[in-house]
């Protein structure tokens, strides 16, 4: 009975932890079943929202849409239409060659600091390992020393005669032992200075750093002077402030008139648009202007690389001759070829 009492209980306790695990199996699936639902239950919604987004963004195109094809229908839209996308066009053009020019001042200027980085770089680090090399030099004359005395104390004791070298063998051993000792400390520094060259000479050069505050403004200067440069250009029969007001206003919003005005802005526009792509050589006056406008520029803290726009509001025009003249258009303030959103920060 002992017996078949330890076999059935066995089976019945190996039963009893089988429905255990089964049943914490079945606990753990149905928290991940809950979890995987949660998960499920909350990207529908997400879904739902942006398909209510996209729905509300297609609505508004469509009645953009609607608004436009009503207004192509009016003979005396039609013109207009053109005229305004025109003047939209060349605030983008205007806008995108600031960027451009931008970038490239932002690039050029971190390609020569960080070519200086490198350079400063470079000669410290060959400056280190020549220090090094020097010290390499230094502790190998003197494992040099040390393995020449060490085998003048070897010789002078295998030279000894026999009852010299017993009477003597404690003090010897003691020397050569000593200098056994030193050689291999020496020799163990002349292991980690040569280690220490080859970390110098297998150094990562330094990664590109940002831009500081100083060149961030100079940057900046350039880029108004860039700005003031494409205002003056287009600034004859109003075009620069037309561009501005098509790149900020909605289609319809704005009346130029009937035909024979139109096509004059338009001829207009197309007229400096060809005159600007010829115009060259104008690096000293972009230069000179960013001189003055560095003069009157302000900044809200030491940190701030933009200046304070009312700081910046002088239109400086800058003829053949160097005559300056100055005047009012506050480009930043007014946030011309969208500028705030391209100086660097």
């Amino acid at each position: 009975m002992t017996g078949l009492d330890t076999i059935f209980g066995n089976t019945i306790a190996r039963d009893e932890v089988s429905d255990s695990e089964k049943l914490l199996t079945l606990y753990k699936s149905r928290q991940e079943l809950k979890k995987e639902y949660a998960d499920l239950r909350n990207e529908q919604y997400r879904l739902k929202d942006f398909i209510k987004e996209q729905e509300g963004v297609m609505a508004r195109l469509q009645q953009k849409f609607e608004h436009l094809e009503n207004l192509l229908l009016d003979p005396e839209w039609v013109n207009n239409i053109v005229t305004y996308y025109q003047l939209r066009g060349l605030n983008f053009r205007c806008e995108g060659k600031l960027a451009k020019f931008a970038e490239q001042l932002k690039q050029k200027r971190e390609k020569k600091q960080h070519s200086q980085l490198l350079a400063d770089w470079n000669e410290l680090r060959r400056q280190e390992a020549l220090g090094i090399e020097s010290d390499i030099g230094e502790q190998r004359i003197q494992v040099q020393i040390l393995e020449d005395q060490f085998q003048v104390e070897q010789h002078r004791y295998t030279a000894m005669s026999g009852f010299l070298k017993i009477f003597r063998r404690h003090s010897a051993t003691a020397v050569l032992n000593g200098l056994e000792v030193t050689l291999e400390l020496e020799q163990q520094n002349e292991r980690e200075l040569l280690q220490r060259y080859d970390e110098v000479q297998n150094r990562e050069p330094p990664d590109t750093q940002g831009l500081n505050i100083a060149t961030k403004r100079m940057i900046n200067f350039m880029i108004l002077s860039f700005a003031q440069q494409l205002y003056l250009h287009f600034a004859k029969d109003d075009v620069a402030n037309m561009a501005k007001e098509a790149g900020e206003k909605s289609v319809g919003m704005i009346n130029y008139g009937g035909k024979a005005s139109c096509d004059e802005i338009v001829a207009s526009v197309k007229k400096r648009i060809e005159a600007l792509d010829s115009v060259k050589d104008f690096a000293d006056v972009m230069q000179l202007r960013a001189r003055l406008i560095a003069e009157t520029a302000q900044f809200r803290s030491d940190d701030d690389g933009v200046p304070v726009a009312a700081s910046v509001g002088t239109l400086f025009t800058i003829d053949a001759k160097g005559t300056i003249k100055k005047s009012d258009a506050h480009l930043l303030g007014e946030n011309y070829w969208n500028i705030s959103n391209i100086l660097s920060r």
